[in-house]
Parts: structure tokens; sequence; C-alpha cells
């Protein structure tokens, strides 16, 4: 459209004055009874709508789009996969090689690669903020949150490294999101970690199930993670009783690795 468009352009400038006028839908019907005359004849008649092929386009001239990364996140990359271009600063050439093995470039077009991905088409700021916009509130628009409109947009083919920041920040301002979303009424707080002194020291305690019934009527385990080295002891359990729980933690925690400095639970009645 873009071609028929400048070559229009250009035959109007040869005409001293021209109008163009949009004709409304209620004074073209004689068009459309003519668009519908094909339809409505009967093949045993012997009249024909004789119909012209164009072996080729009307507009001549053949326009090029070629992909500009100038001044952009893409341009180093780009210039070291096509060209070997590096920078001057050790330090910085060797964190773009590292950083140029997942990308690649197919038909001048620079491409994002993973191992269970598709590759993606990497975009500028401009092109990016449109795509963002136009899943977010487009025609087809959803308002998801910042998470998920980062994954519809991965899903769609398309990336930049800043899709996630930039995603928070569409949610936050969007003014639909902010009168119609939910609204958290717990009080911001800043998480608490939980540090372990030295490996096999502190032990987080749970109960999983019920599950399948497998041999001997299993179908609980205990489960327990010591925080420093993420060691996992499990053991299968047909009933979960207080019984239970002692001699899991005699013969798996204390015989193995000694006596702990401290069991975290969530409360329940089988470790009382």
């Amino acid at each position: 459209m873009h071609a028929y468009l400048s070559t229009t352009s250009q035959l109007l400038q040869s005409f001293r004055a021209y109008e163009i006028k949009q004709i409304p839908r209620s004074e073209n019907s004689h068009a459309d009874e003519l668009a519908r005359l094909a339809s409505a004849i009967n093949d045993k008649i012997g009249r024909k709508v004789p119909v012209e092929i164009l072996a080729q386009p009307s507009t001549v001239a053949f326009e090029t789009c070629a992909v500009r990364y100038e001044n952009t996140w893409m341009s180093p990359i780009y210039l070291y996969l096509t060209n070997g271009t590096l920078p001057e600063d050790k330090a910085q050439a060797r964190k773009l090689r590292y950083r140029s093995v997942r990308y690649t470039v197919i038909n001048d077009v620079l491409y994002k690669r993973g191992y269970t991905t598709p590759y993606l088409k990497c975009l500028m700021a401009e092109q990016g903020d449109y795509v963002r916009r136009e899943i977010h509130n487009g025609v087809c628009g959803d308002h998801s949150g910042s998470r998920s409109l980062a994954h519809k947009v991965f899903r769609q083919g398309y990336f930049w490294p800043t899709i996630h920041q930039e995603a928070n920040s569409l949610v936050k301002m969007c003014d639909k999101c902010q009168r119609f979303g939910n609204i958290p009424h717990i009080p911001a707080e800043p998480l608490t970690p939980i540090v372990s002194p030295w490996p096999f020291a502190q032990w987080g305690l749970d109960l999983i199930g019920p599950m399948p019934q497998g041999k001997s009527q299993v179908k609980y385990a205990v489960v327990a993670v010591d925080y420093f080295t993420k060691w996992v002891e499990v053991e299968p359990l047909a009933t979960i009783t207080a019984a239970k729980m002692e001699d899991f933690v005699w013969t798996h925690i204390c015989c193995r690795f000694g006596i702990p400095y401290a069991i975290i639970t969530d409360n329940g009645r089988q470790f009382d």
C-alpha cells in the first residue's frame, strides 16, 4: 500500500487541482450490486462477467526496507556478527563475544535464540513500545499483569533486554489497571531471609500428601531440607503421627548429621 501511495502522490503532481472524497456506504449501492453480479448470475445463462488479470503490479518502482541498527542496543551485537567489529576495550570486547553467542542474524535481521524457545526477533525501543501497548490494551488486550505481559511478548516472537522493566512501568501507568485492578491490603514489609550459620545446623521439616497409594499403603512423605547445603532427606509414610516424626528426625538427621541447632516447621500437630 505504501508503494501505491507514493505512485499516486507522484501522479497527482501533474494536475493543477484535485479533490479526494470518501464515498459513504449508503451512496455506494450501485458499486456493491455490480460486485455481487458474478455470484448472482446463473451458470446456465450465457452471460459472463469479464475478468482482467494483472500479471504485475501497476507500480513500477519497488521499495526496499533496510534494517538499521544505529545507536541502539543491537548495534554492537549486529556489527560483531556481520563484520566482526569489536570495541577497543578488551573487557568490553570479551563481554560482547560472550553476549553475541545468544544471537544470530537471518536475512539482515537480528534474532535471539534459546534452548527451549524459537528465534525471537529483536526490536528497538520504539517498536517494543508499540508491541507492548498493543498486547496490553489493544483490540484484544486483556490488561494483564507485568509478568504475564512480558511472557505474552515472548510468545509472539519478540525480544528486547528491558522488556520486564517496561512492562512493569506500563502496568503501573495504565489508567484502567489502576482503576479496576485488585488492591493488596497486606502492608508492605521487607523479606526476612533465613540464613544458616553452618552446614546441617538448621533444617526445614514438612509433610507432603496425600499422594497416590504405593507399596505398604504409603501415601505421605516427610521431607527435611538443610538451609545451608540444600540437602534433602525424604521418607515415605503410611500414617503421619508424632512418633513417626520423632523416628524420622532421630534416624535421618540426628544419627547422620548430628543434633541440629534448629528445626523449622509449620506448627503442625505431628511436629509437637
